[in-house]
């Protein structure tokens, strides 16, 4: 594609997504609440796409040939996450809320970081690669939305496996008729198990509120996220960066390395990429701002969550049983994928508003005017526009092979993401970022999933070579 048509679809993709803003608003105010979403999930998809940012690269690259490149990156973006972040909960307008802590998040972690694996891309990482014309990337966000979907609502046998103390304990939340808790073993688990769990943040372990200033920067930020963010990477530094850069920067007449040169090869490993240095700052600034600019919204139009704004414009199915919809107030995947999937399984006759994850808390809106939705499919254009500037777009056919590993990658980072209440973004990333305990934890269990993901797939590439190589000799 030349250069000229590669800008012109780039300009193209632009001035869509601002024509809908600009009908949208003139037809009703209100749909500038669902612009915000579009325009930061465009800066998403830009920043993931120039940074080349992938949760499942940066292990894969850390365990398989020992570059910690892209997980410097990651941890960049977490911190400048964490620090608007910080400022934002201080002034009272954050839209954060912490997660249940407990095991479940390892488990959860362990089960995604698998997955990430074989499919060869995690959940936002899918997301970019599909704007830039990866079909195999397409089918993991499809395998993990169609997996999640499914997933929620199964009842059936499986309720067999359910602990009667879970059973026992969702019975007592309250939940309304239409939500059918006994009959599907996920509902049991979130309910009976999850629920029960505490729910706290670094600040709030420490006497302290997220809201206050000391809270907010001391509890969240420096202990809950800079602290052990630095600490990981000096550990990242000796196991996989020291001995590289000792070698090639050390002066061979001296004996050992001192402070100073230990602080230079540690410096050099986290400004290694300006590129992918560069799209952390972005993401994590963006990140930070997207939180304070929803949240000025919902106080500007008098309301909590975005289920009261589609009512008021008069699209109001799918709305969960409390009258909502997912509506996090800062960037997310996967559930919004979801509930695509869900929208036309519910269309086609199966119901998925009577299990907890749709019927209670996210609700199926018509994807047209879900808040979540036009994030995502932003984050697409984003990710196209910047492989079409960079020359970088370009569509690839899976093959059998792939396909294969993507579809059963996607289907273990939907069971994971719904196990652990999120995926790579929303369970690690953002909850790490906010002084999330939980947020540590399914990262721990993401980077053991992930460990074992490279094992195995590495592994079965071997034996393929082998036995290609047996073959050809015959």
């Amino acid at each position: 594609m030349s250069e000229e048509k590669r800008r012109f679809w780039a300009y193209m993709i632009v001035g869509v997504l601002a024509l809908i803003s600009v009908s949208t608003y003139a037809y009703n105010e209100y749909y500038i609440y669902l612009s915000v979403y579009m325009w930061f999930g465009f800066v998403y998809g830009m920043c993931l796409q120039y940074g080349r940012f992938c949760f499942s690269s940066a292990f894969r690259d850390l365990f398989a040939v020992g570059v910690p490149r892209m997980a410097v990156g990651i941890m960049i973006a977490i911190a400048l996450f964490g620090l608007v972040g910080a400022f934002v909960s201080a002034t009272g307008l954050s839209t954060f809320h912490s997660a249940p802590t407990s095991f479940h998040a390892v488990v959860a972690g362990f089960i995604f970081g698998v997955g990430m694996t074989f499919a060869g891309g995690c959940a936002s990482g899918s997301m970019y690669k599909t704007g830039e014309g990866n079909m195999n990337a397409l089918l993991v966000v499809l395998s993990i939305s169609v997996t999640q979907a499914i997933f929620v609502d199964i009842g059936g046998w499986t309720n067999s496996l359910v602990p009667e103390a879970w059973k026992a304990s969702a019975l007592t939340k309250g939940l309304p008729a239409s939500i059918t808790v006994t009959d599907g073993w996920v509902d049991q688990y979130l309910a009976g198990y999850v629920w029960d769990q505490p729910v706290m943040s670094f600040a709030t372990m420490l006497g302290w509120t997220d809201k206050s200033y000391i809270g907010a920067f001391i509890g969240n930020l420096l202990i809950g996220v800079v602290i052990p963010g630095a600490l990981l990477l000096v550990i990242v530094y000796y196991i996989w960066s020291r001995k590289t850069y000792m070698r090639k920067n050390l002066p061979k007449d001296q004996a050992a390395p001192t402070w100073r040169n230990e602080l230079a090869g540690y410096w050099a490993m986290i400004s290694a990429s300006k590129r992918t240095a560069i799209a952390g700052l972005a993401l994590g600034i963006a990140a930070g701002l997207h939180m304070y600019a929803i949240q000025g919204l919902r106080v500007k139009f008098g309301m909590r969550n975005a289920g009261a704004l589609l009512e008021r414009i008069g699209f109001d199915f799918g709305l969960s049983a409390q009258g909502t919809v997912f509506d996090p107030g800062y960037w997310y995947v996967t559930t919004q994928e979801a509930q695509w999937v869900g929208w036309l399984f519910h269309r086609l006759g199966w119901n998925h508003l009577d299990n907890i994850f749709f019927g209670w808390v996210n609700g199926i809106p018509n994807p047209a005017f879900n808040p979540a939705d036009w994030m995502s499919i932003a984050l697409f254009g984003g990710a196209a526009v910047m492989a079409l500037l960079h020359n970088e777009f370009k569509f690839k056919k899976p093959t059998l092979e792939t396909a294969t590993w993507a579809l059963m990658g996607g289907a273990l980072m939907g069971i994971g993401s719904r196990l652990g209440l999120g995926c790579n973004v929303g369970a690690f990333f953002v909850r790490v970022s906010q002084g999330d305990p939980s947020g540590w934890l399914f990262g721990l269990g993401m980077v053991g999933g992930a460990f074992i993901g490279v094992k195995l797939v590495n592994h079965w590439t071997e034996r393929r070579m082998a036995q290609q190589f047996a073959a050809s000799k015959i």
